[in-house]
C-alpha cells in the first residue's frame, strides 16, 4: 500500500499544491464506493485507488446489480455491501464517497445523497454533469454540506503541466496563436466525443488559458445542420444529444483562441485525443493519457522548410529530460488526484480539479449546444441558459 508520505517523497506533489511532506496523517479516512454495474460500472479505477493509500480504508460498497456487487466485494476486499447506495450512506456514513459510474444521469442524486449524509469529500467520474442546471444543484449541495468535490480529470494532476504553464508564460512558443483539440473521433465522434472525451481537453484549456468568455459553434449530422428531429437520448446517460460532427471556437480569459473539432470515424489510435498550443515560434503537443504527455517543436509552424522538425519531450524535469516520476502509479491510477482531495479537506482549500473546474467543462460543452441552437451565433459566457440547450431547439 502506498502512503501519502511515500507518494510525496517521489515528488508527485504539484507546484500549485501545498507542501505537506513530513506531516503525519491526521486520521484514517473511511471510504464508501458507489458503482452501478451495467450503468457505468465503477468508472476507470475510481473504486480501487483507495486501497493504494494507507490513510484511506474502503468500508463499504454499493451496486444495484447483485452480481456486480459480489464482484466488487471481492475486488475491493471488503464485507459490507449494499444494493442501495442510500442505505449504505445512511448506515456507514463514510468520510469520503467515490461516485464511480460513468453514466452521468446518476451524478445529482448520488452526490446529493453523499452530501446529505455528511461526506467530507467526494471523488466523481467525468463528465461532471449533463447541464449547468445539474452543476448548480451539485454546487448547492456541496456548499450546504461543506463537502469538497474533485473530478477525475487525471491529466490536470500531471506534474509536467505546471512546467508547461511556466514555459508558455516564458514564451517557449512565442506568441500563442491558438489551441486546437480533437477527440478520439471513433464511433462516438461528434457530440458524444465532445462530452465523454473532449471534457478532458477542455479541462486543460481551462488550466492553461482560464475560463471561456464566448463561443461560436455548429453541429452536423451526415453533413446537415442538426435540427430538433435529430436529437435523441445519448449513451451513458448524457441526456439529449445529436451530431456526428462538431466544430467549436472559444475566446479564452487570457486572450487566446481555442478550438475543438470531432468528426465520427475520422480519428486514429496513433494521433487522436489531444491538442496543440500553436505559437509563432513553435508548437506544444499534448496527447492525453500518454507518456510523455507533452512534446515541443521549435520554430514557426508556418515555415517548415526553414526549421528542423523534431519533437522534444517536456517532463516534470524540464525540456528534453527523462521523466523522473512514476506517472502510471500516481497520475494514471488516480493516486495524485485522491491524495490532493484529502489534503484539500484537511487544509480547507479547493481541490486542484474541483467544483469550479467541473462547472467550467460543463460551460464549455453547453456553450457549443447553445451557439448551435442560435444558428452558430457568437454567445457570451457565463450562459443564461442553464438547461441542456438541445431541449430548446425549435
Amino acid at each position: 500500500m502506498r502512503t501519502r508520505r511515500a507518494f510525496l517523497a517521489q515528488g508527485m506533489a504539484l507546484a500549485s499544491a501545498p507542501a505537506i511532506l513530513g506531516q503525519k496523517p491526521k486520521k484514517n479516512w473511511r471510504v464508501g464506493v458507489i458503482g452501478h454495474t451495467g450503468r457505468g460500472n465503477f468508472g476507470h479505477g475510481l473504486d480501487t485507488v483507495w486501497n493504494l493509500l494507507e490513510e484511506t480504508t474502503i468500508t463499504s460498497v454499493a451496486d444495484a446489480d447483485p452480481r456486480g456487487l459480489a464482484k466488487a466485494k471481492k475486488r475491493l476486499q471488503i464485507e459490507k455491501a449494499f444494493e442501495d447506495y442510500r442505505e449504505m450512506l445512511a448506515t456507514e456514513k463514510p468520510d469520503i464517497v467515490a461516485v464511480c459510474p460513468r453514466h452521468v444521469d446518476q451524478r445529482v442524486p448520488m452526490i446529493t445523497a453523499a452530501c446529505e449524509m455528511g461526506a467530507k469529500g467526494i471523488y466523481v467520474e467525468k463528465p461532471f454533469a449533463r447541464s449547468l442546471k445539474e452543476a448548480d444543484q451539485i454546487a448547492e449541495a456541496c456548499a450546504k454540506a461543506g463537502a469538497k468535490l474533485a473530478i477525475a480529470h487525471r491529466n490536470r494532476y500531471h506534474p509536467a503541466m505546471p512546467v508547461l504553464k511556466k514555459l508558455l508564460k516564458e514564451g517557449i512558443v512565442g506568441e500563442v496563436l491558438e489551441m486546437r483539440g480533437r477527440g478520439k473521433e471513433d464511433h462516438r465522434g461528434g457530440g458524444e466525443d465532445l462530452w465523454v472525451l473532449g471534457t478532458h481537453i477542455l479541462d486543460l484549456y481551462n488550466y492553461l488559458a482560464g475560463k471561456p468568455l464566448c463561443c461560436s459553434a455548429e453541429i452536423r449530422k451526415e453533413g446537415r445542420f442538426v435540427t430538433k428531429r435529430e436529437v435523441n437520448e445519448a449513451n451513458e446517460g448524457l441526456g439529449p444529444l445529436a451530431g456526428d460532427e462538431v466544430h467549436a471556437r472559444w475566446r479564452m480569459e487570457n486572450g487566446w483562441t481555442a478550438y475543438f473539432d470531432s468528426v465520427r470515424n475520422h480519428g486514429s489510435r496513433e494521433a487522436g485525443f489531444g491538442f496543440q498550443v500553436i505559437g509563432n515560434q513553435g508548437i506544444i503537443d499534448i496527447r492525453n493519457d500518454r507518456e510523455p504527455l507533452i512534446h515541443f517543436m521549435k520554430d514557426s509552424p508556418w515555415e517548415p522548410a526553414k526549421a528542423e522538425r523534431k519533437w522534444i519531450p517536456i517532463t516534470s524535469a524540464g525540456i528534453g529530460k527523462p521523466e523522473p516520476r512514476d506517472i502510471r502509479s500516481t497520475v494514471h491510477n488516480h493516486v495524485a488526484a485522491t491524495s490532493d482531495l484529502l489534503d484539500a479537506i484537511e487544509n480547507n482549500r479547493s481541490p486542484i480539479c474541483g467544483l469550479n473546474e467541473g462547472i467550467s467543462t460543463v460551460e464549455f460543452v453547453s456553450s457549443v449546444f447553445e451557439s448551435h441552437r442560435l444558428e452558430g451565433a457568437n454567445i457570451s459566457i457565463p450562459l443564461k441558459t442553464r438547461v441542456n440547450p438541445f431541449l430548446l431547439l425549435s
